[in-house]
């Protein structure tokens, strides 16, 4: 359980090293990652196949909130969505995710629609869900949790900051990776 967590660290907290070791057996390792999220998306993708080589990294930055998302698309039939307030894992989502996914929804709509892709059809949330890999990592000043778990973002400023910041720079990326 350590182990995984000290590495889920690593991942989210670029550039930082973190070593473990565990003396009862002599096993551990060194956890460092310079490209942060980025690399546990091709940690969680190992053993699949990409269906574009590049991981799609979007950063940001609003009204103190930061954000760090990486996503990459693969043959897998699941969607594997990993979420992070303040290093937190929040198992159950929240606001982060949900104007995450309705940005993903809507910008690949309205990329879809403009370059005829999808006829008079539109792409709904779960026509986009399958194969997806995403880690969204978010720093919050002031974090709502709802319940004592700490598994659910509730602030609602969230949502919307993340919408605009990742349906921005996901349309920028397709329109300079149309293929």
């Amino acid at each position: 359980v350590l182990y995984k967590r000290l590495q889920e660290l690593a991942f989210l907290n670029s550039g930082v090293q973190i070593t473990f070791l565990d003396e009862r057996n002599g096993e551990g390792g060194d956890f460092k990652y310079e490209r942060g999220i980025t690399e546990f998306v091709e940690h969680l993708n190992r053993a699949s196949d990409p269906l574009h080589s590049d991981v799609i990294s979007i950063v940001g930055e609003k009204d103190g909130c930061q954000y760090e998302i990486a996503l990459q698309y693969s043959t897998e039939y699941t969607e594997n969505v990993q979420s992070y307030v303040n290093n937190i894992h929040t198992i159950e989502g929240g606001t982060h995710v949900s104007g995450f996914r309705s940005a993903r929804t809507r910008t690949l709509n309205n990329y879809g629609k403009k370059e005829n892709l999808l006829k008079n059809n539109a792409l709904s949330g779960d026509d986009i869900r399958e194969g997806i890999t995403a880690v969204i990592s978010v720093r919050v000043p002031h974090p709502q949790f709802e319940g004592q778990t700490k598994t659910k973002l509730g602030n609602s400023e969230v949502d919307g900051i993340i919408s605009n910041g990742v349906g921005e720079q996901l349309a920028k990326y397709l329109e300079e990776n149309p293929r």
